[in-house]
């Protein structure tokens, strides 16, 4: 009886132990990894600005480009994609997709892009800094950054130091960035928790004619499995809802993890085979952005989509030596869209292709 009291009161200690470690963890946060709900975004600029060929307020259109540029991944098999086990990549590797990338931007020639999965002083792209790179190799001047995945040390996959998140750059003058958290995947446990991503929305402001075009750009959760996705969604579309009720222009664009309504596969994509998501809910994902086509404008027009070859408006596959498999990425506006253009030559610089629109700025 005495040593199953013992034990008891061991197991009981070990638990208050535990309970005391993980509270200590997210009260001082030790290894970076926590974000209030807003705070200031991380302001960037070009160490050699560059003067615009036009001023803004004489422009009649502004190209706004999206793109998730997978890290300087290019077209590495990383681990969480089912074709490889990398987690790592050397200097060159990093140094020669960034170059490619930015190439790329300069031959589209956007006056503002939406970045996602950009990396910065982490262990996994060689602690290059991408963006600083990027603003450095393209005609874009300024930028501001908000975190998604920030940690002094992932203990997973040899991963160490890691920060990892939204960017949208200008070649013109941005102020006010903000960083708005979104929710966390409700069922992980706390550590997981605690070291995985934490999506958010970014928010900068553009001046043009003594008004302003709100910049959003987000990227919504990729692999859970229960209603969280849906919920960040939720909250973007709120978001610019409250802008537009201001009377105020936005444009908002990012990778949102979801296929557009009417799109005709939904499930058994081939690059999913090893992944938990690899289909998509009908009743609840083909619906999702119904409200953002109803009350605003997108980088596609539904009714196109829906009777035309889907196939042309693709922008992701983790199957390098496949084709784009379905869209995954947008740009919406409550202004006028001119023309958009999805870029599927580039399916050698990372597992999404970039979408551009002309904005129709007056």
């Amino acid at each position: 009886m005495k040593i199953l009291k013992r034990i008891m009161l061991y197991f009981f200690l070990l638990i208050i132990v535990v309970i005391l470690f993980l509270s200590s963890l997210l009260y001082f946060d030790f290894f970076g990894t926590q974000f209030k709900d807003i705070e200031e975004a991380i302001l960037y600029q070009s160490k050699n600005i560059k003067s615009p060929e036009n001023q803004i307020d004489t422009l009649k259109e502004l190209k706004v480009l999206s793109w998730n540029i997978k890290f300087g991944g290019g077209r590495v098999d990383f681990f969480f994609e089912c074709y490889g086990d990398r987690a790592i990549m050397n200097f060159d590797e990093v140094s020669t997709n960034i170059e490619n990338i930015s190439k790329k931007i300069n031959d589209i020639n956007p006056d503002i892009v939406f970045l996602q999965e950009v990396d910065r002083f982490s262990k996994r792209s060689a602690f290059i800094d991408q963006i600083q790179t990027i603003l450095d190799k393209t005609d874009l001047n300024y930028g501001y950054y908000a975190s998604q995945w920030r940690s002094s040390y992932i203990p997973s996959h040899g991963l160490g130091k890691i920060d990892s998140g939204n960017l949208i750059l200008s070649r013109y003058p941005l102020k006010n960035g903000k960083r708005y958290s979104l929710p966390l995947i409700k069922n992980h446990s706390f550590l997981t928790k605690y070291f995985y991503l934490k999506r958010n929305i970014l928010e900068v402001e553009l001046d043009f004619n003594s008004k302003k075009i709100y910049l959003i750009n987000t990227h919504t959760s990729a692999f859970a499995t229960d209603d969280t996705k849906q919920k960040q969604i939720l909250i973007l579309k709120k978001h610019l809802d409250k802008i537009n009720e201001r009377g105020e222009i936005f444009i908002a664009g990012g990778d949102l993890n979801t296929i557009p309504p009417y799109s005709k596969q939904i499930e058994n994509f081939e690059d999913s085979f090893c992944m938990k998501t690899n289909s998509y809910k009908k009743d609840i994902d083909l619906n999702l952005l119904n409200p953002f086509y109803k009350d605003f404008k997108g980088d596609i027009n539904l009714e196109e989509y829906q009777n035309s070859n889907q196939k042309t408006y693709f922008t992701h596959t983790a199957n390098k030596n496949g084709f784009w498999n379905r869209k995954l990425d947008y740009i919406f506006t409550n202004g006028d869209i001119l023309d958009s253009k999805t870029f599927q030559d580039t399916i050698e610089l990372s597992d999404h292709a970039p979408i551009l629109i002309k904005f129709n700025i007056h």
